[in-house]
């Protein structure tokens, strides 16, 4: 197996998508921190708000390709700031008139 690098990582994360949202989790700000320490990533996800009915989903959909690649994953949450909100919700908007 080759190293396991935030860059590899970050890649194979960016390709992510929303479940009902027509973007990635990157581009939507979810997708906040990616931290790789001895073949441990640790991702963190920035929800809109607390206790959002799809965390679960979105925890797991951030997992299995990290895990794919070998990695053990710890994944932690938190919740955007205004200012990350407030991109989120524009983002969101334009997407669901698709």
């Amino acid at each position: 197996m080759s190293e396991l690098t935030e860059e590899a990582v970050r890649k194979v994360l960016e390709q992510v998508r929303h479940p009902a949202i027509d973007r990635t989790l990157h581009e939507l700000g979810i997708l906040k921190d990616i931290a790789v320490e001895d073949g441990k990533v640790t991702i963190t996800l920035a929800f809109p708000f607390p206790g959002i009915p799809i965390a679960e989903l979105l925890v797991k959909i951030v997992r299995a390709p990290v895990e794919e690649l070998g990695a053990e994953v710890e994944v932690k949450t938190t919740v955007m700031t205004a200012e990350e909100l407030q991109a989120f919700l524009a983002m969101e908007q334009e997407a669901w008139k698709l």
